[in-house]
């Protein structure tokens, strides 16, 4: 089980605040730093100073980390074409030396379509589907051959499918609880499956219908990472737990849907995750100035898992 660092910018967060997180992670030995694709924030805050795109940020976090993966949870599909997309995730890459991945979705939040001008159709989940297609197709055209697709919401013409990222088999993640089409497009396009947010109980549940979707298509279901997401509030009481909720705005915690403990309750229940199936966690980090809560998991946490 490997361990990643998500956090949400939109919420008010430089660029200059998302890099220190993310050499903070790299140092400490964290498998990943990701980010959401957002540009308004959510709940009472007006989310200043504004919000940083998520592609131009990673381009710029290559360019300033050496280990850890870069990537998104989740881009998508109103805020880009799929062509420029690949351009995009192919050139962050390069510029990263083949450590970037691509969470992409239908999108949900009306609210940022308005504010910014954005189109928000009603048949996103199709756009989904398409864009999987025309990304992963891009990505993975040999070089020299040409790529096309005539799609209900996109058409492409003999592209080049250039420029080519460096990881031969570029990491594409699709997340998302529906109970069929979901599982259909991850067995089919993905390299992991991310349910996040979901209560523990219903885990082993949504990995085993992915798995059981993989198999209908004649895919080895160990062929894809299944990951989880969930925010984390970790001290060495309950006191300093609650402390760290409240400096978020959170009065209260949801234990069967956040993970909030000592380092003991925390190794317990990542430990169920795992034998749930996860081979892979999100930890949403939702104060991006607490550099000691990521010392505090890296040392406390981790090294007993």
């Amino acid at each position: 089980m490997d361990f990643r660092i998500f956090v949400e910018p939109q919420q008010g967060a430089t660029y200059n605040d998302q890099l220190a997180v993310a050499l903070a992670a790299e140092s400490l030995g964290f498998d990943a730093f990701f980010r959401s694709d957002h540009f308004l924030a959510m709940g009472d805050g007006d989310g200043a100073p504004g919000p940083t795109d998520a592609w131009t940020t990673l381009a710029g976090l290559a360019r300033e980390t050496s280990t850890i993966r870069l990537g998104t949870l989740v881009s998508s599909v109103t805020f880009r074409h799929p062509g420029i997309l690949a351009v995009q995730v192919a050139q962050v890459d390069d510029m990263s030396n083949g450590r970037a991945e691509l969470g992409l979705g239908t999108g949900w939040y009306e609210a940022e379509h308005r504010t910014h001008g954005i189109p928000f159709p009603t048949k996103r989940f199709g756009m989904l589907e398409e864009q999987l297609a025309i990304v992963t197709g891009l990505l993975s055209t040999p070089t020299g051959e040409r790529f096309s697709f005539d799609g209900e919401h996109y058409s492409l013409e003999s592209s080049p499918a250039l420029p080519k990222p460096v990881q031969s088999r570029f990491p594409v993640i699709v997340g998302g609880g529906g109970p069929a089409r979901t599982p259909r497009l991850a067995a089919r396009y993905a390299t992991e499956y991310n349910i996040g947010f979901r209560p523990f109980v219903s885990v082993e549940g949504h990995f085993r219908v992915v798995r059981d979707a993989a198999e209908a298509i004649g895919r080895e279901p160990d062929d894809l990472d299944y990951s989880v997401a969930y925010p984390i509030f970790a001290g060495r009481t309950d006191a300093e737990v609650a402390a760290r909720a409240r400096a978020v705005g959170r009065d209260s915690i949801d234990h069967e849907s956040c993970l909030a403990g000592t380092p003991a309750e925390l190794v317990d229940r990542l430990g169920a995750l795992q034998r749930s199936g996860a081979t892979r966690v999100y930890v949403q980090i939702l104060d991006l100035h607490d550099l000691d809560h990521l010392d505090f998991i890296a040392r406390e946490v981790l090294p007993q898992l």
